[in-house]
Formats: structure tokens, C-alpha cells, sequence
């Protein structure tokens, strides 16, 4: 259980940085340095750990089954 967090938590992380660095990249002029690559890591961790925590948990997967079999 603990390898499949890890796994799915560093590729979220991962993901959330390339992601933020494109947004960065494309929305601004500012080259993509090692100050950049830190804020965007910092920016990415948070919503990699709430979605490994709370999305992926089975009580929320339930949660959401509920609700949507309400609607």
C-alpha cells in the first residue's frame, strides 16, 4: 500500500511541476531557472498530497459514488 502511494504521489508531483512550468514558460518571459523549478515544486507538492490523501482514499471514492448516483 505504501509503494502505491509513493508511486502515484512522485507522479503526480512530477506532473504537477512540468505542468506548472509550462504555464509558467508560456505565460510569461521568464526563463526557467532553479528559483523557478523550487517555487513550482512548492506550488505542485500540496496538491499532489491532497490528491493521494483524500481523492484516491476509498471513503471519498464512495462519497462521490453516492452522490452521483443521487444526481
Amino acid at each position: 500500500m505504501l509503494n502505491r502511494f509513493l508511486e502515484f504521489f512522485i507522479v503526480g508531483l512530477v506532473l504537477g511541476v512540468v505542468e506548472d512550468l509550462i504555464a509558467i514558460s508560456l505565460a510569461t518571459e521568464k526563463e526557467i531557472d532553479l528559483r523557478v523549478f523550487v517555487i513550482a515544486f512548492f506550488v505542485a507538492l500540496p496538491f499532489a498530497i491532497f490528491s493521494e490523501l483524500i481523492v484516491d482514499h476509498n471513503k471519498f471514492k464512495n462519497l462521490m459514488s453516492k452522490w452521483f448516483k443521487r444526481i
